[in-house]
């Protein structure tokens, strides 16, 4: 595996402002469903490009790929939803304390960087891709520190939701540290 640079917290900082038209893009989450669609297709582009190691500026929107892209990979996640879910509704049937403990569990190693690979490579296959998790565990110390990275980034974002700019720079860039992971320790 090659040797890459790790993301910088102020390269992920700036970026959702180095094409700042590009948080228009969040208007289209006044569309329902539709926009809805279309704004998760532009996310998984958003993650793609992370994952390529391109943090230089929001992408341009294009509606009906991106809506495209959105129906499509939320259809091929219904799959793994339904697992998921029945998953957690057995374990909660079971013993609710232990199903918070796995769900804690799950939320903060195994879907992240499933989620990353699904956005990657576009099929159901890949969320199920469990031997991936393994890049996490490897490498613990440096994945803690990405989710700290993104838990700081998150909150600086949520700050700047008193001028509203926090919101879409907040939505376009949740994944930015964990595709930046996956881009070095997975890919």
């Amino acid at each position: 595996m090659k040797k890459t640079a790790i993301l910088d917290f102020t390269t992920a900082f700036k970026y959702p402002f180095n094409r700042s038209i590009g948080l228009l893009n969040i208007l289209w989450i006044f569309l329902p469903i539709i926009g809805w669609f279309a704004l998760g297709g532009y996310t998984i582009r958003i993650v793609q490009e992370f994952c390529k190691g391109k943090f230089s500026e929001l992408p341009s929107f294009k509606f009906s790929q991106d809506l495209h892209l959105g129906v499509l990979m939320f259809l091929k996640s219904i799959p793994f939803i339904l697992v998921y879910g029945i998953l957690i509704f057995i374990l909660t049937v079971l013993s609710p304390w232990i199903a918070g403990i796995v769900r804690f569990f799950l939320s903060l190693f195994v879907v992240p960087i499933l989620t990353i690979n699904f956005f990657t490579k576009q099929t159901i296959i890949s969320f199920f891709e469990i031997e991936i998790i393994k890049s996490v565990f490897d490498n613990f110390v440096e994945y803690i520190i990405v989710v700290l990275k993104t838990i700081l980034l998150t909150i600086v974002f949520f700050l700047m939701w008193i001028v509203l700019v926090g919101i879409p720079a907040g939505t376009f860039t949740q994944y930015i540290f964990l595709a930046d992971f996956y881009r070095r320790k997975v890919q």
